[in-house]
């Protein structure tokens, strides 16, 4: 089979009228109770979750609801660390806790490998996208990371209100993957939809939410086709031409991977740097350390990091049993808050406040276990680069109107929107 044969057709056609698995009732509005009835899309968890999960944490650790078809939420280092190291047990053939679970025997690959992939499959994958995030690998796109955040402060002159999320830490992971898996950058719109599309739109009726994610693999398809026909030098061409077990990759795992680089890799990212800048923004006491000290970057990044982890992920119980005193079902939803993880004091000192000079901080911001985030280099690249040129170039910033933050809703936390006023307050 040749390359160009691969992609003729469209993969999806396999799957029929519409994807096996097994749908759930969508239940939205009110929780009733937060250890009884969660929801990770609640306004409520968007605005504000840490204290949420700070009362679970004490009088309910591991919460249920029915919602999604049933799931669970460890709140304890301990737990969320557990079952992220605890293969057997614990699936993650889908990531995203939603109203769809995928058939079993799309284990161990997955919709988008390999964060959807299962031992032993998810070695092998994993290794494949090691060499294009190295720490070298990342050190080359330091330079024109450097080059567009300047570019993006130099579009303030003359301003004195700008939207730090969506005119500046936005427009940095869309600009840097686009790079890298060699897609146009004026595309960086169409990116944003197809986040909030992956991410948000879980509680979408299935029709539509079908329709909506198929404009994605629509676009990834074109993506992979043009690069079949010419190639370039960038991650999609080594994806079509990457060899696993003797015999190239299959166009689902081709075109599942540039999807989870492209949404994973831009929404973690500019919710990082997000969250960072409104930290900075509301609490002048570090902003102004930081521009006097900019040798303490690197340390309060990874606190900015631990405090405002932007990332939770989803896994599935295999099999009924008895986990940590509660009763888990076959297929059931556990929803591995890693910012739970990061704000629990029985592991971290002063677990709830920011300490921009925490000199010992193993932060789970970027995971545990076999499904580490690949790309943790690349990700503290663009956060260092992004806040060290905002700094330099703009010391001084407070919120606008603190009432005027938005925050995504889902799994990957960050600001939406992010009004910030220049200059001395």
């Amino acid at each position: 089979m040749s390359v160009d044969d691969r992609f003729t057709k469209d993969f999806r056609e396999t799957r029929g009228e519409a994807p096996a698995g097994t749908r759930n009732e969508i239940v939205t509005g009110p929780v009733a109770d937060w250890a009884t009835d969660f929801s990770h899309l609640e306004p409520e968890w968007a605005a504000d979750p840490y204290p949420i999960q700070d009362d679970l944490r004490r009088r309910c650790p591991i919460a249920h609801t029915d919602r999604f078809g049933g799931g669970w939420l460890p709140t304890r280092y301990e737990d969320v660390a557990a079952i992220a190291y605890d293969t057997e047990r614990f699936s993650s053939r889908s990531i995203v806790m939603s109203n769809f679970r995928p058939p079993r025997d799309i284990a161990p690959v997955g919709g988008v490998p390999p964060i959807s992939s299962d031992p032993p499959f998810h070695h092998d994958a994993r290794k494949l996208l090691l060499p294009a995030f190295t720490k070298s690998a990342v050190a080359r796109r330091e330079a024109a990371t450097r080059a567009l955040c300047h570019e993006l402060i130099d579009a303030f002159q003359g301003r004195d209100l700008v939207d730090a999320a969506r005119e500046y830490a936005q427009h940095i992971p869309v600009r840097v993957i686009a790079d890298m898996l060699g897609f146009p950058p004026e595309d960086g719109p169409q990116f944003r939809e197809f986040i909030e599309n992956s991410l948000e739109g879980v509680n979408r009726p299935p029709d539509e939410r079908i329709e909506r994610m198929d404009k994605l693999f629509d676009y990834l398809l074109a993506q992979i086709r043009d690069h079949v026909d010419n190639p370039r030098d960038d991650l999609t061409t080594y994806l079509v031409n990457a060899e696993l077990y003797g015999r190239r990759l299959d166009p689902s795992h081709v075109a599942g991977t540039m999807a989870l680089l492209l949404i994973a890799g831009i929404d973690t990212t500019w919710s990082a740097i997000g969250a960072s800048l409104w930290h900075l923004a509301k609490t002048p006491e570090d902003r102004g350390r930081l521009v006097a000290e900019p040798g303490l970057l690197p340390t309060a990044m990874e606190e900015f990091l631990r405090v405002y982890a932007p990332v939770t992920m989803a896994r599935l119980v295999k099999d009924d049993m008895r986990w940590n005193g509660v009763d888990m079902k076959a297929d059931d939803w556990i929803l591995l808050s890693f910012p739970a993880a990061n704000r629990d004091p029985a592991q971290f000192q002063r677990a709830d406040e920011v300490v921009i000079d925490r000199e010992v901080n193993r932060h789970v911001a970027f995971g545990l276990g076999i499904h580490r985030c690949v790309g943790s280099h690349l990700a503290r690249m663009e956060l260092r680069i992004a806040l060290e040129v905002w700094l330099e170039r703009i010391p001084e910033f407070t919120l606008d109107d603190p009432a005027a933050v938005t925050w995504s809703a889902g799994q990957v936390r960050g600001p939406r929107t992010l009004p910030v006023r220049i200059g001395a307050a």
